[in-house]
């Protein structure tokens, strides 16, 4: 059975975080495993409080997932701080883990921080370089690209910029792009743009899709997918579960998806 190992945060309130990177690689068949970087209190209506776990302490999980039960794929999430990112780094080159699915995380859907400002210089500096490919949505890109993405064009301009950064592929998600009937993420790994598009669905039920979507290209990789189509079929799973979400009822703020959809 293949094997993938996310690096995030937990969520209690289940919709983001680990416990939807976990549900994903269940749904794709992949057995998961984790290290935790930080306690959120959190449910459909926002992030209450967060907890960081010791970084010395997260190398450890590191260590004990490598060690005995290995990863075929990896997934990076919540971060938190700047030591968090700095022993993740380490391990990941110690253990030579890989491939590396790198998401980002700076802001919670509602709009709270889960990635102190000064260690977004050392997200670029240590992790970046490793990742085989990034995921930014359209925020996280502009503070990684420094300018302003009003469309297509914009994207394009910055998944240039951050791959300069370092990653071997960059996907910009163009979910937060108002005025357009489908989501179009834009793919570049330094040799040509792919533009993945999907129907928009209309739904509150989006809680914790940047966590899926990057899993889910983490669980691809795993099974042997090359990186085109372990993105793009991330992507039409991220739409199933989406639009699977209507008959969970959960939540009375931004609803998880069901991530066990068929």
């Amino acid at each position: 059975m293949k094997r993938a190992l996310t690096i995030a945060g937990s969520d209690s309130g289940g919709g983001a975080g680990i416990q939807a990177d976990l549900k994903t690689f269940a749904a794709h068949g992949v057995y998961g495993a984790s290290a935790i970087t930080a306690l959120t209190a959190q449910n459909s209506l926002g992030v209450q409080a967060v907890f960081e776990i010791p970084a010395e302490f997260v190398a450890l999980q590191i260590d004990s997932v490598a060690e005995d039960i290995g990863a075929d794929a990896v997934k990076i999430g919540m971060l938190s701080n700047a030591a968090i990112i700095a022993v993740v780094a380490a391990k990941i080159a110690r253990h030579a883990l890989g491939p590396l699915v790198l998401d980002p995380v700076m802001v919670a859907k509602g709009g709270d921080r889960l990635l102190r400002e000064d260690a977004q210089e050392a997200l670029i500096k240590m992790l970046l370089p490793l990742a085989s490919v990034a995921t930014p949505n359209l925020p996280e890109a502009e503070a990684l690209c420094g300018f302003a993405i009003r469309g297509i064009d914009d994207m394009r301009r910055a998944a240039k910029a951050i791959l300069a950064l370092g990653p071997k592929a960059v996907v910009v998600k163009g979910g937060h792009l108002s005025g357009l009937v489908e989501s179009i993420d834009v793919f570049y790994d330094g040799r040509e743009f792919v533009e993945y598009a999907a129907a928009r669905i209309e739904s509150k039920n989006t809680h914790g899709t940047g966590c899926t979507f990057s899993s889910a290209i983490a669980a691809n990789l795993a099974l042997g997918m090359p990186l085109r189509e372990a993105v793009r079929s991330a992507k039409a799973y991220v739409s199933r579960v989406i639009a699977a979400s209507v008959e969970l009822g959960i939540g009375r703020g931004f609803g998880p998806m069901n991530h066990m959809a068929q």
